[in-house]
C-alpha cells in the first residue's frame, strides 16, 4: 500500500478536532483527581480508589501499539473515531456507575479509548503538516495539555462541588461529538491503493491480545507492588512470573505474524530504537516532579495545596513554548543534538533541586520547574518529529505508538521505582515501616515534628537524585545510539 500525505477539505477544522480529541485525553487525569473525595463518599470503596487513575494508565499504556499498527493498516480516521467513540462509552459509563467496582471497569473501557486518542492525534498531527511546519501543530497540541493541566483540577472541583461529580464524565459527551463530528466532515485520506499482491489486510489479533495480555500483567505488578502487597510476596513473584511467561509468548506470536503489532524493526532501526529508550527514561524522571513535588510544597515548604499546585504548573507555561522554539535549533543542529542539549540542562536542572536550602522559599523549586519544562520541550519534540520523519505512512503509526508506549511504561516504572526509594529514605529517616502516604497524612493533621518534614525532604531529594540519573541516561542513549544526523525521508 502507497498512502500520501493526508489531504483535508479544511484543515483547520481538522486540527480543531485533534485538539478537542487531545483536550479529552488530557483533561481526564486531572479532572477526576479532585472530585475523589466526592466519589469516594458516595460509592465507597475507598481502599481501591487509586485504580480510577491505575485501571485508566494501564488501559491507554497496553491499547497504544496495537492502535498504532490499526492506524498503519486501516487509516487514521477510523480508529481515531473508533477510539473516540470508545472513550465517550466509556465517559457516559462512568457516570451511570452504581458503585466503585464498576467505575473502576468502565475506567479502563475510556483507557482503551484514550490509547487510540493519544497515539492517533500524535500521528494525524504529522501526516497533515510537512516537517518544516510540523512544529507549529505540535505546539498547538501540547498548548492543549498545558491548559489542561492547570484547568482540569479547577473544573473537576467546581463540578464536584457546585453539580455532581458524574458531571465530569458527562462533559466529555459534547466535546467529544463536535470532534468526531470534524473529522468525520472534513477529514480525508487518500484511498488504500487495493489493487497489489500484497494489499489484503491481515491484522495480527493474536499478538494483540498478547500485548495487552502482557503489558497488563507487568504494568499491574508495577503499580500494585508495594501498594497492594509487598515487594518480596508471592503476589509480586506470580504477577512478574506470568508476565515474563507473556513476554517470550509475545516474542514468538510477533515472530511468526505476517503483519506483527510490535514489528522487530522499531527496535531494529538505531534512531527510533535510540528515541524509544529516550523517552522511556523521560516518562522515568517526570514521575519526580509530577508525583513528588506537591508533596514537598505541603509538607516541607507549607503551602496551601492550590499553591502546590501552582508550584507544578509552571513546568506547563514554559514546555509548549520551548516546544514551539525548537525548530529553530534543531534546523541548525540536527534532531539529536538539540534533545541532547535539552536533556542535559534537564539532568543539570533535576540535579540542582537537592541542593535547595531547608526549607527555603517557593520561587526556588517554581524557578527550577520553569526551566525544567523548557528544557524538556526542548527535548521530547524534536525527537516525535525526528522519528515521524524518517518512516513512510505505512510505518507512522506504529513508530508514533511506540515511542508514547515506552514512555508511558517509563511513568510506570518510575512510580513503583522511585516510591520505593522514598518509603526506604523515610523509614531509614524514622525508623520502622514509615511511608510517604502514611507520613504526609499524619502531616495533614498538624501533629508531625520538624524530624519529619526534614525526612521528607530528603525522600523527595533522593528521588530527584534518581531522575537526574534517569535524564542522564537518556543523554548515552541518544548519544551512543542515535545517529547524528537523522534519516529524513524526503517524503516525510
Amino acid at each position: 500500500m502507497t498512502q500520501g500525505r493526508t489531504g483535508t477539505g479544511k484543515r483547520g477544522a481538522v486540527v480543531a478536532a485533534l485538539m478537542l480529541a487531545m483536550a479529552l485525553a488530557a483533561l481526564d487525569s486531572t479532572i477526576v483527581s479532585t472530585a475523589v473525595p466526592q466519589i469516594v463518599g458516595d460509592l465507597g470503596g475507598f481502599s481501591v480508589f487509586s485504580w480510577l487513575f491505575s485501571g485508566y494508565l494501564l488501559a491507554v499504556t497496553v491499547s497504544l501499539p496495537v492502535y498504532g499498527k490499526l492506524s498503519d493498516t486501516f487509516g487514521r480516521k477510523p480508529v481515531l473515531i473508533a477510539g473516540a467513540a470508545l472513550f465517550l462509552l466509556g465517559s457516559l459509563l462512568c457516570a451511570l456507575a452504581w458503585n466503585m467496582g464498576a467505575l473502576i471497569a468502565f475506567r479502563i473501557v475510556q483507557g482503551l479509548g484514550g490509547g487510540a486518542l493519544q497515539g492517533t492525534v500524535q500521528t494525524l498531527a504529522a501526516d497533515l503538516y510537512p516537517l518544516e511546519q510540523r512544529p507549529r501543530i505540535q505546539a498547538r497540541l501540547s498548548s492543549v495539555w498545558a491548559a489542561s493541566a492547570v484547568a482540569g483540577p479547577a473544573l473537576g472541583g467546581v463540578l464536584a462541588a457546585y453539580a455532581d461529580w458524574r458531571w465530569i464524565f458527562l462533559v466529555n459527551l459534547p466535546v467529544g461529538a463536535v470532534a468526531m463530528w470534524l473529522l468525520a466532515r472534513h477529514l480525508h485520506e487518500p484511498r488504500r491503493d487495493t489493487s497489489g499482491p500484497h494489499s489484503r489486510t491481515r491484522v495480527d489479533w493474536a499478538g494483540a491480545l498478547a500485548v495487552f495480555a502482557c503489558g497488563g500483567v507487568l504494568l499491574t505488578a508495577l503499580v500494585q507492588g508495594g501498594v497492594a502487597w509487598p515487594w518480596l510476596s508471592w503476589q509480586s513473584t506470580a504477577f512478574f512470573g506470568t508476565g515474563l511467561a507473556l513476554v517470550f509468548l509475545v516474542v514468538v506470536i510477533e515472530r511468526r505474524a505476517a503483519e506483527p503489532i510490535i514489528p522487530g524493526w522499531v527496535w531494529r532501526r538505531p534512531t527510533i530504537a535510540a528515541v524509544n529508550l529516550a523517552l522511556g527514561a523521560l516518562g522515568l524522571l517526570m514521575v519526580a516532579p509530577t508525583v513528588f513535588l506537591p508533596t514537598y510544597a505541603q509538607s516541607v515548604l507549607g503551602l496551601a495545596p492550590i499553591a502546590a499546585g501552582f508550584v507544578l504548573s509552571v513546568w506547563t507555561l514554559s514546555w509548549p513554548v520551548s516546544a514551539a522554539l525548537s525548530q529553530h535549533v534543531y534546523r541548525r543542529i540536527g534532531f539529536r543534538d538539540t534533545a541532547l542539549l535539552g536533556i542535559g540542562a534537564a539532568a543539570l536542572i533535576l540535579l540542582a533541586f537537592p541542593f535547595l536550602p531547608y526549607p527555603g522559599s517557593p520561587w526556588q523549586p517554581t524557578l527550577l520547574m520553569l526551566l525544567l519544562g523548557a528544557a524538556l520541550g526542548l527535548f521530547q519534540l524534536p525527537l516525535i518529529i525526528g522519528v515521524q520523519s524518517t518512516v513512510g505512512w505505512s510505518e507512522r503509526g506504529t513508530a508514533t505508538a511506540s515511542v508514547l508506549f515506552c514512555r508511558q511504561t517509563g511513568q510506570t516504572i518510575g512510580a513503583a521505582l522511585f516510591g520505593a526509594v522514598a518509603n526506604g529514605v523515610l523509614a531509614s529517616r524514622l525508623g520502622g515501616a514509615s511511608d510517604l502516604d502514611s507520613v504526609t497524612r499524619a502531616l495533614g493533621t498538624g501533629a508531625a515534628p520538624e524530624a519529619t518534614r526534614r525526612a521528607i525532604a530528603a525522600a523527595v531529594h533522593a528521588v530527584y537524585f534518581g531522575a537526574a540519573g534517569a535524564a542522564a541516561l537518556a543523554f548515552v542513549a541518544l548519544l551512543v545510539l542515535a545517529p547524528r544526523r537523522f534519516p529524513v525521508l524526503d517524503n516525510s
